[in-house]
């Protein structure tokens, strides 16, 4: 009997084997008469009925190796064809000739090759028949183009007529030859006008895109923008998805139905060293990913070549093989010949041998894979566009280096590769059919001639008219967004009333100082707070039930403290992005609303708010990339400082962070001590990012808060706010007595309280007069002194710009004792601009579960550290009794925890 059976799809042995024939006569016949869509429906209700009638199904996570879109159902390709491919190969030739032409003796910048000419075909579907621009009705979609394929959209915009010869040979030479340079990769802080999204640090793009595509959903059920129309398209890499912020957030775009994301993944097969998956099957394996995330996949495998080959392939035997062929193996074929191809993938089985028998050599090395056929990337955007209700992604297998030639297709170190030999040149040439001679190339092998035939030519009419029909040219930045009605003193004075008699905390501070300004008629509405998972640690639970939290689908839900006065409440029209914890997220939601200004031409002014051990140390690359993208808003790192958290212990103390920041070049660090100066420095950051006049607005605001509660005193009568702004004020003098050793003390944040009690201990038992100064910025004080040092060094002769530093403390008496509750490097930003003696206090090395007072102690910044260090500098210089600082380490029992 066992010989009757059959074996079935799952490998388990087949009881009825004619039976089973039957049943797949049948599907091929609906199949052939009703259609593909018709076939699903009937299959859904089938699988629908199984599990009514309890009937297992091992789980369907990947398909067969094929594209998903079957040939009966592809559309129309509404483009002239040809015309498209001869301009895409103009590109792929300008594109490959700027790289190599960069990599001459004399230049020698490097760039990449092998990228755009796999993906030309990717991105010019696009170009042609789908990527809006910023003038279309809808208001243009957003687009991150893979970083390694900017030669591709350089080439492009050459043809536009955007750039020109003389700027494809500024490539990688930003300085050198400013006013025509290219950026080696999408970099809007670099080309403000061309690039919108930096995209090439690995990872970063996907995250981006994602949040992207919520924050124009955000725009649009808020009211502030009809969005609708616009798509998000983010173009990556296989390799790429490796990264976990590739991956990691994709939930959040299913969860939402973000059916205006589309991903687009090169599978080129190949990360920068070798294969990505050489025992596997990438695509397979993100199939499966993305599917188990609630996407929409699209496959596109194969060119419009297989077609008929896998409608002949009626045993399957042809199917069977794809599936299991490696990726390891599809790299090498592409790296080898026709002849190879058939012997070694094709003369498997002899079915598939006889399929090919009548094909030479090379129409069987003419088998293309999906991402190089028009008409199958065509149809994948298309289906991609118009499906509702998940994001879409489309897994598109291709040749890395395709078309240039033995030396590059497939090859290993193709993405290393930066220039090619003479007879390269020649074969590229030809494959690409670009009327270019010998000659022309003998001439100058180092310098290949671009080529372009003229701007009246049909085919950049045609180019033209497509780009024009779509809403202008793609990649543009924009920055004319609508003016900001910025609010006046009544808006901060509850931070400069201060607390009174009740103790508050610089985050609470904060808190009332947010709720302000979200009050505010012109303002509030763009405030957009970003809070992880700890609102209620933060003190914010308090918006809830006003500003609400934004959830696209509402709340559907009855919520377990729905009797709370400050209940958690959800809202499709909900302010405040509540990413969970997730800080990749929600630094990428923080990208996306503070560079709304220039993708949508509406300003949001993001707050995101964050245990600060957890900002810059764990996402600095993100907010290395909203720097680069220009984005405005504000960072606030709450729970500061690594002796504030009394029980969190070492993974949440954090004393490094302005360091970190400092790093930031677009980041404006602050470590404010009191309500007054967080609502000083707040206007000051609005006005700077936001107001009209202002001349370097693309920055972001870090500000460091406590959650130590202290009285927080009133504005100070008469204090220079541009002083705060700058980085530096006198506090409080010391007491005056002419007689009395001098000392100025300077302090940050949590410090500045320890500062005054060592200020009046010096005073009281020590006969010792000192300032306290109140530094808000040890950051922005360093960059401005070095800039005066700058400014010195290219200016010799000249009268020097004394820093603000200098201008305050250079002439104060006595020696100089810097206080933070972080790392010493942060106060010693400043050290060298000033002639004093100078020490610092800090906590160095990692942090710890204790009380605030023993914490202190052992770092040795508590207000008797102080003052034993202040007297040891001044029995330094004579100024006290040598035995003195002995004596207060003694009275202190300085060497011992409290």
């Amino acid at each position: 009997m066992a010989a009757d059976q059959g074996i079935v799809g799952s490998g388990s042995v087949d009881s009825d084997p004619e039976e089973t024939a039957e049943w797949v006569e049948s599907f091929d016949q609906l199949v052939d008469v009703r259609g593909s869509e018709r076939a699903r429906e009937v299959l859904g209700r089938l699988l629908a009925r199984a599990g009514g009638r309890s009937v297992g199904l091992p789980p369907v996570v990947t398909t067969d190796y094929v594209n998903t879109i079957p040939v009966d159902e592809e559309p129309e390709f509404p483009g002239d064809e040809e015309i498209e491919r001869k301009y895409r190969a103009w590109m792929r030739w300008n594109a490959a000739v700027m790289v190599h032409r960069a990599q001459r003796p004399e230049i020698g910048v490097g760039g990449h090759i092998s990228t755009y000419a796999g993906a030309a075909t990717l991105y010019e579907v696009g170009f042609n028949h789908f990527f809006k621009g910023k003038d279309h009705p809808s208001g243009g979609d957003q687009i991150f183009f893979q970083g390694h394929a900017s030669p591709g959209m350089y080439a492009r915009a050459y043809l536009e007529g955007r750039l020109t010869e003389e700027d494809l040979d500024g490539f990688r030479q930003e300085k050198s030859k400013a006013g025509h340079a290219l950026s080696s990769y999408p970099h809007p802080r670099l080309m403000p006008e061309f690039w919108e999204f930096p995209t090439v640090s690995m990872g970063i793009g996907p995250m981006n895109a994602i949040y992207q595509a919520q924050s124009n959903r955000y725009l649009q059920n808020r009211g502030i923008k009809d969005t609708s129309g616009q798509q998000v398209w983010a173009f990556l890499g296989d390799g790429e998805m490796d990264e976990p912020e590739s991956r990691g957030l994709l939930q959040l775009a299913a969860n939402e139905g973000l059916d205006n994301l589309n991903f687009v993944i090169n599978c080129n097969l190949q990360r920068l060293d070798g294969p990505v998956r050489g025992n596997g099957k990438i695509m397979q394996e993100l199939e499966a990913f993305f599917r188990g995330a609630g996407w929409n996949v699209i496959k596109v495998v194969w060119g419009r070549e297989w077609d008929d080959l896998l409608e002949a392939d009626t045993s399957g035997d042809l199917v069977k093989i794809m599936n299991e062929t490696p990726d390891g193996d599809y790299q090498t074929y592409k790296a080898e010949s026709g002849g190879f191809v058939r012997d070694h993938f094709f003369g498997k089985t002899p079915a598939t041998k006889d399929l090919v028998a009548d094909m030479s050599d090379a129409q069987v090395w003419g088998l293309k894979r999906g991402g190089h056929d028009y008409r199958k990337v065509y149809a994948a955007y298309k289906a991609a566009t118009e499906f509702t209700g998940k994001p879409t992604v489309i897994l598109a297998k291709t040749v890395k280096g395709y078309g240039l030639g033995a030396h590059f297709e497939g090859r290993n170190a193709t993405h290393q590769m930066k220039k090619l030999t003479l007879q390269d040149l020649k074969d590229f040439r030809d494959h690409l059919r670009i009327p270019v001679s010998d000659e022309a190339l003998e001439a100058d092998p180092y310098a290949p001639p671009y080529y372009h035939p003229g701007p009246e030519s049909k085919e950049i009419r045609y180019l033209l008219d497509r780009r024009r029909e779509l809403g202008g040219f793609v990649p543009e930045r924009r920055t004319r967004a609508k003016a900001l009605d910025l609010p006046g003193d009544k808006a901060y004075e509850v931070a400069n009333r201060g607390s009174g008699k009740q103790q508050a905390a610089t985050t609470m501070a904060f808190v009332r100082l947010l709720k302000d300004l979200m009050r505010e008629k012109g303002l509030g509405p763009r405030i957009v707070p970003i809070v992880p998972d700890e609102s209620r640690t933060f003190g914010m639970d308090a918006f809830f039930p006003t500003a609400k939290i934004y959830n696209p689908q509402g709340q559907n839900y009855l919520s377990v403290d729905r009797d709370l006065v400050l209940a958690y409440k959800e809202s499709a029209a909900g302010a405040i992005l509540h990413p969970g914890i997730n800080e990749a997220g929600a630094v990428a939601a923080f990208t996306a609303a503070g560079t709304a200004y220039a993708t949508q031409g509406e300003p949001l002014i993001p707050v995101y708010v964050f245990y600060s051990m957890f900002g810059f140390q764990r996402t600095g690359d993100s907010f290395w990339a909203a720097g680069d993208q220009m984005t405005r808003g504000f960072i606030i790192g709450a729970t500061a400082g690594r002796t504030t958290l009394t029980g969190e212990g070492l993974q949440h103390a954090d004393g490094h962070s302005p360091i970190l920041a400092s790093t930031n070049p677009a980041v404006i660090t602050y470590d404010p001590a009191y309500g007054y100066e967080l609502g000083i420095i707040m206007r000051a950051g609005l006005e700077r990012m936001y107001g009209a006049d202002s001349a370097d607005p693309n920055v972001m605001y870090y500000l460091t808060v406590y959650n130590e509660p202290i009285i927080q005193p009133p504005l100070p009568e008469g204090l220079d706010a541009g002083a705060v702004v700058r980085g530096l004020y006198r506090l409080k003098p010391g007491h005056d007595d002419d007689g009395a050793p001098k000392a100025q003390i300077l302090a940050s944040g949590v410090a500045v309280p320890w500062a005054l009690e060592a200020q009046q201990i010096l005073a009281d038992e020590w006969g010792v007069s000192a300032d306290v100064w109140s530094v808000t910025s040890w950051t922005e004080l360093r960059r401005d002194a070095l800039a005066a040092e700058e400014d010195a060094f290219l200016n010799p002769g000249e009268e020097a710009r004394v820093p603000f530093v200098a201008q305050q403390l250079g002439e104060a008496p006595g020696p100089i004792i810097a206080v933070s509750d972080y790392m010493k490097a942060v106060p010693d930003q400043i050290r060298q601009f000033l002639p004093q003696d100078f020490a610092t206090l800090g906590a160095d090395g990692f942090g710890f579960s204790d009380t605030r007072a023993a914490a202190r102690r052992y770092f040795k910044i508590d207000s008797h550290s102080v003052v034993v260090r202040t007297l040891e500098l001044l029995a330094k210089q004579g100024k006290v009794d040598p035995d003195t600082p002995r004596q207060a380490i003694e009275k202190y029992s300085l060497l011992t925890l409290p």
